[in-house]
């Protein structure tokens, strides 16, 4: 164990852990951060993504310590109940879940995706939430959130 400081959502944090822990025990169980979801635990579901500067990234499997001392964003800190971040909103208004399981990691994926590509087509964005997976078959409302969060809808 040994100290590592992080900064997630703007603020510092110092934890006590073991370098190899991944940040998705971090942010849950340290900083009280549930936006991003145990799902697989493999890195495949996409259900714990987060941004690690501008990219997304699959918190399960990712060493705390691969992470030190960058920008790291969670659903949390993209936007506020009252100012929500305009995939957030997107995402409200297209009613874009179910079970909400996978929306973590589908707004994040779709928030990297802008951070990159403002003006994605309909197939780039069904490429880069290609590897996130949703059990409610809600794809066609992400995929209509995602279009009005480009400003395609």
């Amino acid at each position: 164990m040994r100290a590592i400081t992080l900064r997630v959502n703007g603020l510092r944090h110092e934890v006590r852990a073991d370098p190899e822990t991944p940040l998705l025990f971090i942010l849950r169980n340290d900083l009280a951060l549930n936006g991003p979801k145990y799902g697989c635990g493999l890195g495949e579901c996409g259900a714990c993504t987060v941004l690690v500067g501008d990219v997304a990234a699959r918190a399960c499997c990712l060493a705390v310590s691969l992470v030190e001392g960058q920008d790291i964003t969670t659903l949390e800190g993209l936007g506020t109940p009252e100012q929500p971040h305009p995939v957030q909103a997107a995402f409200i208004a297209e009613e874009g879940a179910q079970c909400g399981y996978c929306l973590n990691g589908m707004i994040m994926t779709v928030a990297a995706l802008l951070l990159r590509d403002p003006d994605p087509d309909d197939a780039t964005i069904a490429e880069a939430l290609r590897y996130n997976l949703c059990r409610c078959g809600a794809h066609v409302e992400i995929l209509r959130a995602a279009r009005r969060a480009a400003g395609r809808a």
